[in-house]
């Protein structure tokens, strides 16, 4: 045996006669306590079903920052030990009472710095991730209940009132409520706004009772039976089905005949789910994938109900089984109250269809506590005051992005995506962005005064539509001009006979030249809400705005921010379309808002100026210039799946790239 050693095992060896190894080993171990705790919440916070990222495993160990700062401390005195014993070469038993004493000192350190981490900072994540509910105090708890609930009141939209069907009268009591989704209403919406199946909340029946009325339970006992739960819209699995009752079931349990017995009023609810993950279906096929999802971890139906399969409407209209629904309730009741549950819009032409139809509703997603606003909407005792925040049309399909709508896959870059003789295989896919500027009301407005559309066969309710309880008459009062700040006073009485709140909407309309900067004639620049007006007491509204706000971006030529010499008409209005009182802003020059004249935009952060040219593309923008004359070309279908030779030299994909590609530039499209 040769001297040195004490086996044969070299790694032995090694242990004896160097010197670092336990100071090494030392800050090894709280390297891999470092690396424990960022495992540990990423996986905490994944266990939750929260996408945990980078900066949110960050935001957690920062917490935890002055903890590490004294482990950090422990082990390099515990390494500091051992590096003296090593030195110094004091007795045997000397450097073993020196090294036993340092290192229980220092993980004694550590684990109490470890526990405190627990019991501290970490606490309430911990006990999430075990399902325990965090502690909140009692008024923490009806403050933030009482602010949802204030949110909801605010939010919900008045669509219709026929004949002032709503508010409902002191002698309905007792309520109908048909729809399947009265049982499985829409609290929020898919991806990260998906709403938690397991949060204490308030369901839409339970708002409707908390408001003191009685509702027929045989029809929620009818739909609990038949649809228990809402079929899954997540981000892998679709099942778009709206789950309606077919009327020959109904029937068979005598549920009309009973309801008209109940009440002589009636409450249709309609829901539509919709988010982050999945476009919604253009049409109803019955392409069905969902049984593949569990090999898969995807998959998509349309639905499950054959008789609602309609390759011509689109989820965002009724399906046939609520059609027929409807079609009955119109026959039964003469008092029908809609509920739209959606946070997308949808098709509404309907609710002008049948006569019955008195009042409707928008009341989307309402989070834990929303609902409890709905029933005191109905009763009255809260007056809506909220606002479309979108465009309703009779049709999507003339929407100007309707075409370009889709998961266009590219035909000629296989070669670009999938990685040489491997398994995978990946896609490259685009979207026109053909609207340009021209999105929503913007393109709705503009194209009303000189265009290819008909504004009152098009748009059923504008951006910011909403009706009241009662009625409001504004008035500008004031509008001045100081230094680059406009402000502008509006005077609103409440006309009508019942107390309630009034938007004000500001507007603006810039000067244009045909063929110049593409511009919408109408923008939104302002908004507020005023207090609970009485009959006949008003209020006077005060907002303000800057001239560089109506600045309009010069991407062909200048490439930066214009403010163009000239009137803009500062208008109030009731909705995007409807003007109520409007005056004149003058500005005598352009203002070029680029570094070697006018410099940034006070509310930029560095000046916004053309650096992406080459993405441009070879896409037909949509132009207002001759009264959209290009319309028909912007908002056509791409005509090509090809990406172009100039697209393919400067793309790269993830799937295949090396470091030694050209720079990404993109496809252009």
């Amino acid at each position: 045996m040769r001297p040195d050693y004490d086996s044969d095992w070299k790694g032995a060896v090694i242990l004896k006669n160097k010197k670092w190894v336990k100071p090494v080993i030392s800050i090894a171990v709280f390297a891999a306590i470092i690396a424990g705790i960022w495992l540990g919440v990423q996986s905490l916070l994944g266990g939750r079903g929260v996408a945990a990222s980078k900066d949110d495993i960050l935001a957690v160990v920062k917490s935890v920052l002055p903890y590490l700062i004294v482990m950090a401390v422990a082990v390099v005195a515990i390494a500091a030990a051992f590096i003296v014993c090593a030195v110094k070469k004091p007795s045997a038993a000397k450097k073993l009472t020196i090294q036993v004493q340092a290192a229980a000192a220092g993980m004694l350190a550590i684990v109490v710095c470890i526990n405190l981490i627990c019991v501290g900072p970490m606490s309430s994540l911990l006990n999430v991730s075990a399902g325990a509910k965090g502690a909140m105090s009692e008024g923490t708890q009806e403050r933030s209940r009482a602010l949802a609930e204030q949110i909801a009141e605010e939010g919900i939209v008045l669509l219709k009132n026929k004949d002032g069907a709503l508010p409902l009268g002191a002698d309905v009591t007792r309520l109908n409520v048909f729809g399947w989704a009265s049982t499985n209403p829409i609290y929020g919406g898919t991806g990260s706004g998906e709403f938690s199946s397991t949060a204490d909340k308030v369901t839409l029946l339970q708002g409707l009772e908390l408001a003191g009325y009685e509702l027929n339970q045989d029809l929620i006992d009818f739909y609990v039976k038949e649809e228990a739960e809402r079929p899954e819209v997540g981000m892998y699995i679709q099942d778009w089905t709206n789950p309606e009752a077919k009327i020959k079931d109904m029937d068979r349990a005598k549920l009309f005949d009973g309801a008209k017995e109940f009440s002589d009023t009636a409450l249709l609810v309609v829901s539509r789910s919709g988010g982050e993950g999945a476009d919604l279906p253009g049409s109803i096929t019955d392409e069905n994938s969902i049984a593949e999802a569990a090999a898969t971890g995807r998959g998509v139906r349309y639905t499950s109900q054959k008789d609602d399969i309609d390759p011509e409407k689109s989820y965002l209209e009724l399906t046939n089984r609520e059609t027929a629904l409807l079609e009955r309730l119109n026959e039964e009741f003469k008092n029908i109250i809609v509920i739209i549950n959606s946070a997308n819009t949808m098709e509404l032409g309907w609710i002008d269809e049948y006569e019955n139809i008195g009042g409707v509703i928008w009341c989307a997603g309402p989070g834990e506590f929303g609902f409890a606003a709905l029933g005191r909407v109905l009763n009255g005792s809260v007056n809506p005051s909220g606002r479309t925040a979108d465009t309703y049309l009779y049709d999507l399909t003339a929407a100007p992005t309707y075409r370009n709508f889709g998961n266009f896959e590219y035909d000629n870059v296989s070669e670009l995506v999938n990685r040489p003789g491997s398994a995978d295989k990946y896609k490259a896919t685009f979207v026109n962005y053909g609207e340009g500027i021209y999105v929503g009301y913007k393109f709705y407005e503009t194209a009303a005064e000189e265009g290819p559309i008909d504004y009152e066969k098009t748009v059923q309710f504008p951006f910011g539509f909403g009706l009241s309880y009662t009625s409001f008459q504004q008035e500008i009062t004031e509008l001045a001009e100081t230094d680059g700040t406009v402000t502008l006073k509006v005077k609103v009485t409440n006309t009508g006979s019942a107390a309630g709140k009034d938007v004000v909407e500001v507007y603006y309309t810039p000067p244009y030249t045909n063929g110049g900067i593409e511009k919408a004639s109408v923008n939104l620049l302002a908004f507020a809400k005023t207090g609970t007006l009485e009959p006949n007491k008003s209020e006077v509204v005060e907002l303000s705005f800057a001239l560089e706000d109506m600045a309009s971006y010069d991407d062909l030529n200048r490439g930066c921010y214009v403010l163009e010499a000239g009137d803009y008409e500062i208008s109030i209005r009731s909705d995007s379309h409807t003007v109520l009182a409007a005056q004149t802003v003058h500005v005598d020059a352009d203002v070029v808002y680029n570094d070697s004249e006018a410099g940034a935009r006070s509310t930029d952060a560095v000046t916004a100026v053309n650096r992406f040219d080459f993405a441009r593309g070879d896409v037909a923008y949509l132009s207002w210039a001759d009264g959209f004359a290009n319309y028909a070309q912007a908002t056509a279908a791409p005509a090509s799946m090809s990406m172009s030779g100039e697209a393919k030299a400067g793309f790269i994909s993830n799937a295949v790239y090396t470091p030694s590609a050209p720079p990404c530039r993109g496809s252009g499209r």
